[in-house]
């Protein structure tokens, strides 16, 4: 038996898992709201006592986190948590435990998505060549994937932490709403749940468009902004809010290109994958041709990210995959 974990600011998934012929079969799994634990052992505590004692104990374990992890040990930059894997290992009597990035998690779960799971963006040109993932949720996260002999390496990156770049006049005057606000800006500061409501006070408060009366009474509420905005800019009954449309054209916009910048950064021949939790609540915005414009529009190399597959992640269990199917191979080490 194995345990995998994925960790975020917002929510931690984690599962236990039996390894059949080397793969991972889920056993029991749960959901808790990470900023309600004080750290990642009292989850793990929690979710270990609300099931019985595991026969043999458990061999390994391996957490995605989101964070920069050095030498087993990540301080989490979306919750005031410091995790250390050595640690965690002694306080649940577990022999190994490794910690690894999330998006590294998620890059290592798209081997195990089914067809159904997944959304083509752009089709572009079948090749066996270097991947790259980004992941907008409460963050943003970026892996690269190079193609190393016959496989695919993930590599960890906290590109989502790189200076925001605007290209518009209108991304020009968020960024300058942003600068003041915050100092630096970076392109979490604008693609990301929190960023979401960023770009709506900008236009709001700034640009001066009007708000509308739900949306205002939803957010006084305590309801998550970037939820509520979400649901308000999309078609359907829930719909209808121009502001929350006009935030989502611009957070789209941004995100195609920043995908296509990582695409040229990592040669991605292979594909680009949309993940986190963002994407697929706002599939029809990002299919609706704004994403792809700005992915594209990168003067002489449209024609090279004219042919990158584009996909989006529907499974939000993929980093939770990724991190059963690195602690199997703890276990054959």
């Amino acid at each position: 038996m194995i345990l995998a974990g994925d960790v975020g600011g917002t929510k931690s998934n984690l599962g236990l898992f039996e390894v059949v012929d080397g793969e991972p079969q889920l056993t029991r799994s749960a959901q808790y709201h990470s900023p309600q634990f004080p750290g990642l052992e009292a989850v793990v505590a929690t979710f270990l006592a609300a099931g019985p004692p595991v026969a043999g104990g458990i061999r390994a374990a391996c957490f995605g986190i989101a964070g920069p992890v050095v030498d087993n040990r990540v301080s989490t930059p979306n919750l005031a948590w410091v995790v250390d894997g050595a640690a965690l290992a002694r306080e649940a009597h577990v022999p190994v435990v490794a910690l690894i990035n999330d998006l590294v998690a998620t890059a290592e779960g798209i081997p195990a998505l089914a067809e159904d799971e997944v959304k083509i963006l752009q089709e572009g040109v079948k090749a066996a060549g270097n991947r790259a993932l980004i992941a907008a949720g409460t963050g943003l996260g970026m892996a690269l994937i190079p193609r190393v002999g016959d496989r695919w390496v993930p590599v960890a990156s906290e590109g989502g932490h790189m200076d925001f770049a605007p290209r518009t006049d209108d991304e020009i005057g968020l960024l300058r709403h942003l600068r003041e606000r915050f100092g630096r800006v970076s392109v979490e500061r604008v693609l990301s749940g929190p960023g979401l409501f960023n770009i709506y006070q900008y236009l709001r408060d700034v640009v001066k468009l009007p708000e509308s009366p739900q949306v205002r009474e939803r957010l006084a509420a305590g309801e998550d902004p970037s939820t509520v905005i979400g649901e308000s800019g999309l078609p359907g009954p829930d719909g209808g809010c121009d502001l929350c449309s006009r935030a989502l054209e611009v957070f789209v916009t941004v995100f195609g290109a920043v995908a296509g910048n990582l695409a040229l950064l990592g040669t991605a021949t292979g594909g680009v994958w949309l993940g986190g939790g963002i994407a697929p609540k706002i599939l029809p915005r990002l299919a609706g041709g704004r994403f792809l414009a700005t992915f594209r529009d990168k003067g002489r190399f449209k024609p090279f990210l004219e042919e990158v597959p584009v996909r989006v992640i529907l499974n939000d269990r993929a980093a939770l995959l990724g991190a059963a199917r690195h602690a199997a191979s703890l276990l054959a080490a």
